[in-house]
């Protein structure tokens, strides 16, 4: 879980694509968090992407970072309302305070489970997990 933390903080931002009425839908994403054990991003809850994930938590992520390598992440994404998580999040983005507050109704963060990704490149083999 850590690389794949890594991977996607280095990578800055990273694509999220969810389901809606049957369709996959996809935006970027910024925030990554690693809280008791587990990988999670922020977004706010009244967005159409929160519903989605609500509705229906398999998830698929994709990036590439700087040094030409990709990944994909195929997922379930759990919603997280707790205050912890949600300042915690924070802590590690400051800039987000101007728009979400611990406890709000709106901040909230989900986590990613039962993840299975590859890390793939042109020049080298690639890497395969699941946490």
């Amino acid at each position: 879980m850590k690389n794949v933390f890594d991977f996607l903080k280095d990578a800055g931002t990273y694509y999220l694509a969810t389901i809606k009425e049957g369709k996959p839908t996809i935006r970027p994403i910024g925030t990554i968090n690693i809280f008791n054990g587990k990988l999670y991003f922020q977004t706010g809850k009244k967005k159409d992407m929160s519903k989605e994930m609500i509705a229906n938590p398999n998830i698929a992520i994709s990036a590439m970072n700087k040094k030409g390598q990709w990944i994909r992440i195929s997922a379930k994404a759990y919603l997280d309302d707790s205050i912890e998580c949600s300042e915690a999040m924070l802590q590690n983005y400051p800039e987000l305070r101007g728009m979400y507050t611990p406890g709000d109704g709106n901040c909230t963060c989900f986590s990613i489970e039962d993840a299975e990704y590859g890390i793939y490149s042109f020049t080298e083999a690639p890497t395969f997990g699941k946490f």
